[in-house]
């Protein structure tokens, strides 16, 4: 259901010449997802825990622009998600979503966040122990599409060695590096406050 309403949205966006910005022309890159989720849903309770995101790539779904930290949750299946940060205007904001298997048995976890359309997410590389590089695109209709990248690793203050890990994963993939924003983290960032909202 939320995905008709995403499409009806960009429908009448289309129609009123107005193409919201992450939507563009072109398709999703060739992910092998079928691999990906063979290699790693035996692996999935290992992805569990704390992440901060390092960098991401311009998303109007992401309000929090600095401190993010996500907390998964692993039930068995998927994973309970709890994103906490800090938004534009300097308050503390949380999110509360879940990652599950695609419900029409596509090889893929699917990312469904309150207030926002369930899309896929894809886990394009992790060593589970500090980083992973997180892809979401979505084809459309009429030779267009819209994507979703983020770097996210197990510490505040990771080596660049990571992040530059998914840059090189990204670059794979043509995604350009250049659309990554490196979010603030460390020593700034209330994390104890975040950790108890």
């Amino acid at each position: 259901m939320k995905v008709v309403c995403l499409l009806l949205v960009l429908v009448a966006a289309v129609a009123a010449d107005k193409i919201p910005d992450f939507v563009v022309p072109g398709k999703c890159p060739a992910v092998d997802t079928e691999g990906l989720w063979n290699q790693q849903r035996s692996e999935h309770a290992r992805y569990a825990g704390v992440w901060y995101q390092q960098a991401i790539t311009s998303n109007p779904y992401q309000p929090n622009k600095k401190c993010n930290r996500i907390e998964y949750s692993h039930d068995g299946q998927g994973f309970e998600a709890k994103t906490c940060g800090i938004n534009a205007e300097g308050n503390l904001l949380r999110h509360n979503g879940k990652i599950y298997p695609n419900p029409l048995g596509v090889p893929v976890l699917s990312i469904d966040y309150e207030g926002v359309f369930a899309a896929p997410y894809t886990i394009l590389s992790t060593d589970y122990s500090n980083y992973a590089c997180i892809y979401s695109c979505i084809d459309y209709n009429y030779g267009y599409y819209s994507d979703f990248a983020f770097i996210f690793t197990r510490s505040a203050t990771p080596s660049d060695n990571y992040i530059q890990k998914c840059l090189d994963v990204f670059q794979s993939y043509n995604v350009d590096n250049s659309r990554f924003e490196r979010t603030e983290q460390g020593s700034s960032c209330p994390y104890d406050a975040l950790e108890a909202l």
